[in-house]
């Protein structure tokens, strides 16, 4: 049942998924996903929400990836996200944006063992 704003409980995201809902919270004991909750503590699951399931189930289903190695992935891909804006010419002239952009890169060889 879609429940408003292009939210979903478990059941409906799992059959649109084509996955069990016991996979989707494995997933979020994992910290791969956060669902919402509603006051009931039931999980909603956000249009954003089941793309990145969607992305987690290609990597392990089609990339061959374990579940450690997409959480890895999807950490470093935060990293990325989080260092694309310092790279412009106006963040790179102030200090504090040279030092925002070395200490996301410092995490970024952290994440991948450099």
């Amino acid at each position: 049942m879609a429940l408003g704003h292009d939210v979903y409980l478990i059941s409906v995201a799992a059959e649109m998924l084509g996955m069990h809902p016991q996979t989707l919270r494995k997933y979020e004991r994992l910290g791969l996903i956060q669902p919402s909750r509603t006051i009931g503590s039931m999980r909603l699951y956000s249009r954003e929400e089941l793309e990145r399931i969607r992305l987690i189930k290609h990597l392990v289903d089609e990339a061959g990836i374990n579940l450690a190695g997409v959480q890895r992935l999807l950490h470093i891909a935060e990293v990325v996200q989080r260092i694309r804006p310092l790279m412009d010419e106006h963040a790179l002239s102030t200090g504090p944006g040279r030092r925002q952009l070395l200490n996301e890169i410092r995490r970024l060889n952290e994440m991948v063992g450099l």
